[in-house]
């Protein structure tokens, strides 16, 4: 009894200690109210829960025009403490602003602790969203025989490769638009319950928008899949799953028995003793259903689960809630900028799914073979995205710049200015190898600099706000190269009042204005010699005036210093005759400097008036 009484002693002591941890966390909220009578109060309170988490998997059949299939499923974590019984769960995706402030609690400012850099391994990498798709536009609408629209319907377009270059689906009122690039394409028009529609010979066009209305016959659905097992049923009791003997790969997932099969535990919670049934990848597609129906909710996304689930406290649900085909092509993407040795191997996504994908990780089933796993952004219906998942060790690849400075490729003359403009011209060389025995389509993000301009023939896919993107097409063990041409525009201006003609020499010898430009300069330049000489004649005018006064004075002095002197007479006599001489010249000079300045000013109202007439807009 003593050591169970020192025990309890112990257990009541760590209580204590426990409970004064919390005091501080404790408020009392006291409850207001005025006037008379009983009245109801309901009060209710906001809980913390964590956020749920997407995850999906991507498989990748070997057939031919066969679209990945897309499953995602949500993890849902119950810490409320206290079970979830039957509840009725809806997920929201989205990005609203909350946030949690102790208003009760004191706070000091930190400092701030900075982590000790790292080695670390390539990080699964995102890339941005588009910001200037295809500008080639065909649209249209899809109606069934009656003319009614048809909502839904799949609308794929095919390059002259047969990739699938586009997907979308037509909307509540049966329209539909893509945006492709310039070239030739095969339309098809899909929706169950109708028959296939295929239009080839489309040709879309930056100028002019294509219009293609379509109706569908109505047909027996082309394919039906049947699946004879009973479907696992969805226990949310326990957050752990046991994998049957395979190697665990995530996404509730797990692969086992040949390289043919894998086994799907979508059930996630307590496992029967049974043993694990199997499926191939086409079963699968056909199994596998999805958990949750998905709506808009104003700026958010919600996924409402269709029955009602049970998870218990502190455990987790894993809930399938995306199971859809989806367009993809298989790429790989180089990024110079990334510091990586080799492209990595991507999915290009156009989401046909209808459905707002949530951000989160996946994984990739290549041909029921694992290929590698990432993480992507949030992507809207219809978008089309760049994901990442392994490295691609077939390719190598080289890059060179190349810098030059253009002559001028343009001269315009108004107002008084010749403005010149030229180019600096860059060469970026992109070179790849493949030493694969399959073929692959690269592409090259580029980035995408302010007061650049492309030149030659290689245009982007698709550009985003920091990159363009160029798509390039490697043969099996051989090399190809993309040369992406960019130009910097410069200007030049001068003011044709300061050209001079050595200036006008340097222009000719370097190509930068032609022989009617040159003629137009060199007629300035001699009326501004014209100019200039009856400039220079005035001055030399103006020059002698103040030497002859000059003179007079020195004259007038020397009168002076005479008188009273033998010498008066004689010397008076021939400094007035200097004097008159002097005078007569005077006059004579200024008649020659009022003329003079009013050829100047002729000339100089020519010559301005020569200046403004001028112009010129020349290609050189």
């Amino acid at each position: 009894m003593t050591g169970l009484k020192r025990l309890t002693g112990k257990v009541d002591r760590f209580l204590d200690l426990m409970a004064s941890s919390r005091d501080p966390d404790v408020r009392r909220m006291v409850v207001s109210t005025e006037g008379a009578g009983d009245r109801s109060l309901f009060v209710s309170y906001i809980s913390e829960v964590p956020i749920w988490k997407a995850t999906y998997r991507l498989v990748i059949g070997s057939g031919a025009g066969q679209n990945p299939l897309l499953q995602g499923w949500a993890s849902v974590d119950n810490t409320v403490g206290q079970d979830w019984e039957n509840v009725q769960l809806s997920l929201v995706a989205g990005a609203p602003q909350s946030f949690m402030q102790n208003l009760s609690q004191p706070y000091y400012s930190r400092r701030p602790v900075v982590a000790l850099p790292e080695s670390i391994a390539v990080s699964p990498q995102t890339f941005e969203s588009t910001l200037m798709p295809g500008s080639a536009r065909v649209f249209g609408t899809v109606a069934d025989p009656s003319g009614a629209a048809i909502a839904g319907a799949t609308v794929r377009a095919y390059d002259a490769n047969g990739t699938v270059a586009m997907e979308t689906k037509t909307k509540a009122a049966g329209g539909y638009e893509l945006g492709l690039l310039e070239g030739n394409y095969r339309l098809e028009f899909q929706h169950a319950g109708f028959r296939n529609t295929t239009f080839t010979g489309i040709v879309a066009s930056n100028d002019s928008p294509v219009q293609k209305d379509v109706r569908l016959d109505v047909g027996s659905v082309t394919q039906t899949v049947d699946v004879s097992a009973n479907a696992l049923p969805l226990q949310t009791e326990s957050a752990s799953v046991a994998s049957a003997g395979g190697k665990n790969l995530g996404s509730g997932v797990a692969l086992g028995g040949t390289r043919n099969q894998f086994t799907r535990l979508e059930q996630f919670g307590k496992l029967q003793s049974s043993p694990p049934v199997q499926y191939t990848v086409d079963a699968a597609r056909a199994r596998a259903q999805s958990a949750a129906t998905a709506q808009e909710l104003g700026d958010l996304f919600e996924y409402k689960l269709t029955d009602p689930v049970t998870i218990l406290k502190n455990k987790s649900a894993l809930v399938p809630i995306v199971q859809s085909a989806i367009g993809a092509e298989k790429v790989s993407v180089w990024n110079e900028q990334a510091g990586l040795p080799r492209p990595q191997r991507a999915l290009w996504l156009s989401n046909s799914t209808g459905l707002t994908l949530d951000g989160g990780s996946f994984s990739v089933l290549d041909d029921e073979t694992f290929a590698g796993e990432g993480v992507f952004d949030p992507i809207r219906p219809d978008e089309k995205r760049l994901i990442s998942y392994a490295v691609d060790l077939a390719l190598n690849v080289n890059a060179r710049q190349s810098t030059e400075q253009q002559r001028v490729t343009r001269a315009v003359v108004n107002r008084g200015t010749m403005t010149q403009h030229s180019e600096v011209r860059e060469k970026k060389t992109y070179t790849f190898r493949n030493e694969d025995s399959s073929p692959r389509t690269v592409i090259v993000e580029h980035p995408a600099r302010g007061g650049y301009e492309l030149r030659g023939d290689v245009r982007p896919v698709e550009t985003t706000p920091t990159w363009m993107r160029f798509r390039l097409q490697v043969k099996p063990k051989e090399t190809a190269s993309i040369v992406v041409e960019e130009a910097r525009p410069l200007q030049t201006t001068y003011a044709l009042t300061n050209i001079n003609s050595q200036q006008v020499d340097l222009f000719v010898r370097q190509q930068s204005i032609d022989k009617t430009v040159e003629a137009a300069l060199r007629k300035i330049l001699a009326q501004k010699t014209v100019v200039e000489d009856l400039d220079e004649k005035k001055t030399a005018r103006e020059s002698e005036t103040e030497k002859i006064f000059d003179d007079q004075q020195r004259l007038r002095e020397n009168m002076k210093a005479l008188k009273g002197s033998p010498e008066e007479k004689t010397l008076v006599q021939r400094y007035t005759r200097q004097l008159n001489d002097q005078e007569d010249r005077l006059d004579a000079l200024k008649r020659e400097i009022e003329q003079l300045e009013s050829q100047h000013d002729a000339a100089e109202m020519a010559l301005d008036q020569m200046i403004q007439e001028i112009s010129f807009d020349v290609n050189l």
